[in-house]
């Protein structure tokens, strides 16, 4: 299978997607390696070659959300597999709205097993398509912002971005 990337500037560095060639992302986070990204693709998704693409609409919705329109992501699709508690924990993550994040215990709860707090924290870690499935909008119970694949930082400035 085939995939396309291309990679665009941000505040924080730049950010890269691979995309299937029906425009469903199937990694992206904050590097300009596509390599790092291909390898976080469940195996039966994962491209055997990737492609430099213009990003077409996907770039279109990464533009606009830097600029403000913060739903601009979720109109975009996304293809991750896994076990059912995880691909549907990812589609929950779709639904918490920008600049109201959850702490895990609360994400477990929308997920529908409200003492999962664990396995809501692993979905949160296996998300291989950031932004797109907002894993950064998930914080620890005392409001600290826990981990993220691509540095605090990055996390810090997506959330304020979030709050205007």
């Amino acid at each position: 299978m085939t995939a396309y990337t291309f990679t665009t500037s941000t505040p924080v560095g730049p950010f890269t997607v691979l995309a299937a060639t029906d425009h469903a992302v199937l990694a992206s986070g904050w590097t300009d390696d596509p390599e790092t990204l291909r390898v976080l693709i469940h195996p039966s998704l994962r491209p055997d070659r990737v492609v430099a693409g213009d990003g077409g609409d996907i770039a279109a919705a990464v533009e606009a959300y830097l600029a403000g329109d913060l739903t601009a992501t979720d109109r975009v699709q996304v293809r991750q597999a896994s076990g059912p508690f995880l691909a549907h924990s990812w589609d929950v993550l779709r639904t918490v709205p920008a600049g109201d994040p959850v702490t895990y215990t609360r994400y477990a709860e929308l997920a529908g097993r409200p003492t999962a707090v664990r396995a809501a924290a692993n979905a949160c870690a296996r998300n291989a398509a950031a932004l797109f499935v907002p894993c950064h909008r998930v914080l620890r119970t005392d409001g600290s912002l826990g981990g993220f694949r691509w540095g605090l930082p990055v996390k810090r400035w997506l959330l304020d971005h979030e709050a205007h």
